[in-house]
């Protein structure tokens, strides 16, 4: 690690832009929403501080624990926070960086040369939403310490003391009347850790959780390469070792890997700065442009393609590709819905040349590679060929007449905002919906039997699919490359399945098409599952619905009758249209749960394991995860 007296890491480091304000008034501006996702991103900004001292070379480890009142804590072995006064206002530094908004190290470039987080305000954020927050650095072997409560400070900075480590330790709980709920995932957190430990060779991460006593540590030397084997574990590759090219041109750093696999899927994950752009952005549209010039360049050289062949395009190699593409730079521009697509012009060009050079070079030392990649592009065209061919049926196909399973109930609004559209199985449960809704803004479209598993099916084969082709068919909006969100003829989707392991599997399968096909539909917050109960409970005329056993429990209990009538639905069928209404359906008492992806290469790996081809890794986490099941109707 880079010794602190030569670094610059000092009160004179630290520039202050303005004060912290209006954050515990909206927080939504600064962390996106107070859901779990903006707790979980609470702890993301703790963490990314300590990542940037890691890509500065001053820090190796990272220790992140849940403790059992849901409090948090981060620890590094980093420079630590500078504690002298700092020329804005004389007060130490830590406690300047901690209370006032873009207060940190992050603008001039000379502390940190990239970072990510939210550049300066992450930690002034976080003190701020957090009910109290104490801060532990040790520099110089001496450590000292602060309290805050809700951004305020309610101690001095304490006297120095000996201590035997440096670095900075953050502890904090996150306040209760901001956040919806106060829980954090260890799932979501361990995922994220361990992207941050793939894409920072070298650094340890380690997350302890208090409550349940489970503990994982990261360390991965072998960097993009170990993620890529990562992503691919359990698939077969089309040849042996990945793409993997590294290096800076014109201040930006650029690492990519790459495999090709024997699956239908590609599977981008892209970063800037380590923060995970889950809307792509240039470095992609530079990533794309690279492959497609150099592998039609080299497939041609080598007489894999012929004269007369047409070029591969983009898309004609998409399939079957796991790639990660990071890049680091001094000054990155996020844009997109979510501030989470890199706009900087200037990297697209970068990445082009970088990539494409690369690949040139790696291609003459492994031309053995090239044959099975454009092999598999070849084919994957003449599957969307076949793919487009069956677009045009589904174009063509009238909402008034369609001659498929699938039985659209359409309701009498044309105003997409104000409509929903209730996705069923079966054509019990369907009538009861059809019967029970409200024809105005309620539509109905009932499945026969459970859809084509699309996570193990090319696009031709999909869209031959009776059942998927009325979905696809009855919301407008297309798929894919072609989805368009303006031609979208609901806004609510809503899943309406049973309540047993059958419903349960239904689910996962529409889920799977839409998160592969549709995730738009999943990102702007259009896709929601329905909650019907499970129990109906009736004493005399009084009629209560109760969703788990353990609010019939508490229900029964407070009544105070164990003679009280339970009936247990086995499926929606069982009740009439008007009680599926009144529970499921009405918006005045319907829960519905609205579908969001917080992880992205979580979210891929839980789909690829529950509906891909490997039996063992669906086993393993079958029975992992079997004690969280609340409800098994078997």
């Amino acid at each position: 690690m880079t010794d602190i007296s030569a670094s610059g890491y000092d009160a004179g480091s630290i520039q202050v832009l303005e004060g912290l304000t209006a954050v515990r008034k909206r927080p939504s501006m600064y962390i996106g929403d107070t859901s779990s996702r903006g707790l979980h991103h609470l702890v993301y900004e703790i963490v990314d501080n300590s990542v940037d001292e890691a890509i500065g070379g001053y820090c190796d480890r990272i220790d992140v624990v849940i403790h059992a009142d849901e409090s948090i804590s981060v620890r590094d072995n980093g420079r630590g926070i500078p504690t002298d006064p700092h020329p804005f206002n004389g007060r130490p530094t830590s406690e300047v960086v901690l209370t006032v908004l873009h207060a940190g190290g992050k603008f001039d470039g000379r502390a940190y040369k990239v970072s990510g987080g939210l550049h300066g305000v992450g930690v002034s954020v976080v003190n701020a939403l957090s009910e109290w927050l104490e801060v532990t650095i040790a520099r110089d072997g001496f450590e000292c310490s602060q309290r805050f409560e809700r951004g305020i400070p309610v101690t001095e900075l304490s006297a120095p003391v000996p201590a035997d480590w440096r670095g900075t330790e953050i502890h904090y709980m996150p306040d209760a009347t901001i956040f919806e709920e106060i829980r954090h995932s260890l799932d979501t957190l361990k995922s994220r850790l361990r992207e941050l430990a793939f894409l920072t060779p070298g650094l340890h991460i380690s997350i302890d959780d208090r409550r349940s006593g489970e503990r994982k540590d990261y360390r991965f030397e072998g960097g993009i390469k170990a993620f890529v084997e990562y992503l691919d574990r359990g698939k077969t590759a089309l040849f042996p070792n990945p793409v993997i090219l590294s290096g800076e041109r014109d201040g930006i750093t650029v690492d990519v890997g790459f495999q090709y696999n024997d699956t239908y899927l590609e599977r981008i994950f892209s970063f800037a700065n380590l923060i995970h752009t889950i809307e792509g952005g240039t470095h992609v549209s530079g990533l794309r442009t690279a492959m497609t010039r150099a592998i039609n360049e080299v497939a041609r050289s080598n007489k894999i393609l012929k004269d007369k062949d047409d070029n591969l395009s983009g898309d004609d190699l998409k399939e079957g590709l796991t790639c990660v593409v990071s890049v680091k730079l001094g000054n990155p521009q996020f844009e997109g819905q979510t501030k989470t697509r890199l706009g900087n012009s200037e990297v697209r060009g970068v990445v082009d040349s970088f990539i494409y050079e690369g690949l040139l070079a790696w291609f003459e030392d492994n031309p053995e590679a090239i044959k099975p990649i454009v092999e598999k592009a070849i084919r994957a065209r003449q599957a969307r060929d076949a793919a487009k061919r069956a677009r045009e049926l589904v174009r063509k196909g009238t909402m008034s007449g369609m001659s498929l399973p699938g039985k659209l109930a359409d309701c009498s609004s044309r105003t997409p905002e104000n409509t929903e559209l209730y996705i069923v199985e079966g054509d019990s449960a369907g009538g009861s919906a059809k019967q029970g809704r409200d024809r105005s803004f309620q539509a109905i479209l009932a499945l026969r039997g459970k859809i084509l598993n699309v996570e193990k099916a090319r696009l031709d084969k999909m869209l031959g699919n009776n059942e998927i082709r009325t979905i696809i068919q009855a919301l407008g909006c297309g798929i894919g490359n072609e989805f368009d969100a303006g031609k979208l003829r609901y806004h609510k989707i809503i899943i309406m399945t049973d309540a047993d392991v059958d419903g349960a599997h239904i689910s996962t399968l529409l889920l799977t098409f839409f998160y592969r096909h549709m995730p738009e539909l999943i990102s702007s917050g259009h896709l929601y599952l329905a909650q019907p109960p499970l129990f109906r409970v009736q004493k005399g005329k009084q009629v209560n619905y109760c969703y788990t056993e353990k609010e019939l429990r508490q229900y029964v209990d407070a009544v105070g009758d164990a003679k009280a009538g339970v009936q247990r639905y086995k499926g929606l069928g069982e009740m009439n249209p008007s009680q599926l209404w009144e529970t499921t359906m009405d918006p005045a008492n319907r829960v519905l749960k609205r579908i969001e992806i917080d992880d992205d290469v979580l979210a891929d790996e839980y789909f690829d394991i529950l509906m891909g081809d490997k039996v063992e890794p669906r086993r393993d986490f079958i029975t992992s995860n079997a004690h969280e099941v609340r409800n098994l109707d078997i």
